[in-house]
């Protein structure tokens, strides 16, 4: 199967497609569905695509892959890399196009595990859901899955199951229970000034040096709001005003991305955060009051303790216990969370290692990890194709079996 799914890899890398928009890549799923058996539904949601496939008695398990690729213009030299465009859904701009976090790798992954499991059908019992979920970049893929409904039209699980490229030896898996994944909160603050020449400042009200207090006291939220013992994380991603060196623009805008792993610390940052961006505005004699506009919201994903173990007794047989990591609290986010909430099911979520396991021993040694190892949503990121690919069959295959296994 390895060159097979390789060639199918490199494929769906080469032609991304941004969140509801993969036309090509759901058509291509969904092709591989019905040749494999499987009851197809398309369009959920959008693009989105599941599969069914009933084999006797048992549990209903529910295995995800997500789809889609990021606005990144590619820079990882691949012979096989993106030169695809798009139009970024959140921005209307066209812009490059490349699965910079590992969801072409997800999808191979996913397929090949499908194509195992319905080939030794006689090892197993129950039934399979298989969702390829759209827009997991925009937060809003799983939710219109759910919207246009998902569980109406498949079983509901017994147990979702989702996995994640990351940038850690490839050959192993990652995984603890509790929360694996932060809440996520992102939003699009508006200052409003008062514009005018660049000549008389005195004239104006600078939403431009706003912005910048604002920016500059919102490095304080964390290191002196939140205590030492809770984690927060505090982006601005974006700062965006004006168009000419000596005109003072009426407004200037913020994009901010906060991170949190509980519903108190979240509550209390996100509060912080407005108080400083009205009072900011407010000692600047703003003449009107700031706009705050969520662009996404991301719930954290807690991992039931009881199935995560199961399926960490399950890697452990398969991977054996050095290649089976207990890691740490992370703090990336997605949308998986919505299907087993709306499901009424646990959930696990875990890792798969993506990287040359060479080239990290080697920037390990040197303590230079975070610069010679791309990360996921680097225009440099790109999964070693082999040990990734097989890892991620056979992961997702030993925790299917844990509940469906004979």
């Amino acid at each position: 199967m390895r060159a097979d799914l390789t060639a199918f890899y490199q494929d769906v890398h080469r032609h991304p497609e941004l969140g509801f928009d993969e036309h090509r890549t759901a058509g291509k799923v969904a092709d591989r569905l019905r040749e494999l058996g499987f009851e197809v539904i398309t369009g959920l949601g959008g693009t989105g695509v599941a599969g069914v496939y009933g084999n006797g008695d048992g549990p209903t398990v529910l295995l995800r892959a997500d789809m889609d690729a990021l606005p990144i213009e590619e820079d990882t030299g691949l012979p096989y890399a993106s030169r695809a465009t798009g139009t970024d859904p959140q921005t209307g701009e066209r812009t490059s196009v490349m699965h910079a976090c590992g969801h072409d790798m997800h999808v191979t992954c996913l397929l090949g595990a499908l194509q195992l499991l319905a080939r030794d059908k006689g090892k197993w019992s129950g039934t399979l859901v298989a969702v390829f979920h759209p827009a997991e970049e925009l937060g809003t893929g799983a939710r219109a899955m759910v919207a246009d409904g998902l569980f109406d039209r498949v079983p509901r699980p017994d147990v979702a199951l989702a996995q994640h490229v990351a940038p850690v030896p490839a050959g192993t898996v990652v995984l603890h229970e509790g929360a694996a994944l932060s809440n996520a909160d992102s939003f699009r603050i508006t200052l409003y000034g008062h514009g005018g020449h660049g000549s008389t400042p005195n004239t104006t009200v600078d939403p431009i040096v706003m912005a910048a207090s604002v920016v500059m006291r919102l490095q304080t939220v964390v290191s002196r709001t939140i205590s030492p013992t809770d984690t927060a994380v505090v982006t601005v991603g974006a700062v965006r005003a004006g168009k000419k060196d000596n005109i003072i623009p009426d407004r200037a805008e913020l994009l901010i991305n906060v991170r949190t792993l509980t519903t108190a610390v979240r509550t209390k940052t996100l509060e912080t955060i407005r108080r400083i961006v009205h009072a900011e505005a407010q000692a600047s004699a703003a003449p009107r009051l700031p706009e705050i506009t969520e662009i996404s919201s991301y719930d954290a994903q807690i991992n039931d303790p009881d199935a995560t173990e199961k399926v960490a007794a399950a890697f452990r047989r398969r991977f054996g216990d050095v290649r089976v990591v207990r890691g740490p609290q992370a703090m990336p986010s997605e949308d998986f969370g919505e299907l087993p909430k709306a499901a009424g099911s646990p959930s696990v979520y875990w890792f798969v290692g993506s990287a040359d396991p060479a080239v990290y021993r080697q920037a390990e040694a040197k303590g230079t990890v975070e610069v010679d190892v791309p990360m996921n949503h680097s225009p440099a990121f790109a999964p070693v194709v082999e040990p990734t690919l097989t890892t991620g069959v056979h992961a997702l295959v030993a925790a299917a079996l844990a509940w469906l296994g004979r």
